[in-house]
């Protein structure tokens, strides 16, 4: 049995860093797969918690810009203003995960055909707005406005819901609002960083009792199979979504979703 918990450790967490950073909802894939594998997480804290690896992935893949933006503060006005315009961002999700934390993680985490269904409607959103011809008015991170990261900012509170995806929320809600494919996507991910790395504070504050060394072995193994994967499509979506923007991945959402909506009627049947 520990075997098999490693296993769907391993498992997961590479599911997680494969999926983190593309619009196709890691926690959908991750719940629907522990679902279906038997997986057990107290407060589903596993979910969360391997997230870290793909926080340092991607903190890895940037820190040369991190660091340009970091030493430029004291002398850069727009450095100021884009680090401002991530923590605008970023404020809507921190207020709304704080208060609502209990209710997403016991009902809304808890229910996997909400999350088959979210899969699917999204996937169907993605692609609407992926055929759609915009003129970019935005097309460098650095030149957001803080009004454009606020609305930004609201429309990522909708991946509270899982299967909604963070970054399909964020880049959605970019595009609608004038920016291009790829600078959309860049900026999901530094919007990640706090988005996550506040998550993962949140749940290990909140789940602290309910943790044991056990639980550690396996969000270890998660961890660092996570932490591979993305680093692989942190490096990789950028050009990718420039070439081929993001149809590939709203009928992945869709086939997914179907496929877990089937399975879990299934189920229900032979149950």
């Amino acid at each position: 049995m520990a075997d098999q918990s490693i296993v769907s450790a391993l498992v997961l967490g590479l599911i997680e860093g494969l999926t983190e950073f593309i619009p196709v909802s890691s926690t959908a894939h991750v719940l629907l797969a522990g679902h279906f594998l038997g997986f057990q997480s107290p407060g589903n804290t596993f979910a969360v918690l391997i997230q870290l690896g793909a926080i340092l992935a991607i903190l890895l893949v940037y820190f040369q810009r991190l660091l340009e933006i970091a030493l430029a503060l004291p002398s850069s006005a727009k450095a100021r203003r884009f680090v401002l315009t991530v923590l605008i961002a970023f404020l809507p999700a921190a207020v709304i995960g704080a208060f609502a934390h209990g209710f997403i993680k016991s009902v809304l985490f808890e229910t996997p055909m909400l999350i088959c269904v979210m899969l699917i409607v999204g996937g169907v959103i993605l692609l609407a707005v992926d055929r759609m011809k915009f003129t970019p008015r935005y097309t460098d991170i650095m030149d957001y406005p803080p009004a454009l990261a606020f609305k930004i900012g609201l429309f990522q509170c909708l991946a509270m819901i899982p299967g909604t995806s963070r970054s399909g929320a964020t880049i959605v809600g970019s595009l609608l609002m004038g920016t291009d494919k790829r600078s959309a996507a860049e900026f999901s991910f530094f919007l990640a960083m706090p988005t996550m790395l506040g998550a993962f504070v949140l749940d290990l504050y909140k789940n602290r009792n309910a943790l044991s060394f056990d639980d550690a072995a396996l969000i270890g193994v998660g961890f660092v199979a996570a932490f591979v994967t993305a680093l692989f499509v942190v490096r990789s979506l950028l050009d990718f979504v420039s070439s081929r923007g993001y149809a590939p991945f709203a009928w992945w959402r869709i086939g997914v979703g179907i496929v877990g909506l089937v399975a879990l009627l299934a189920q229900r049947s032979a149950g």
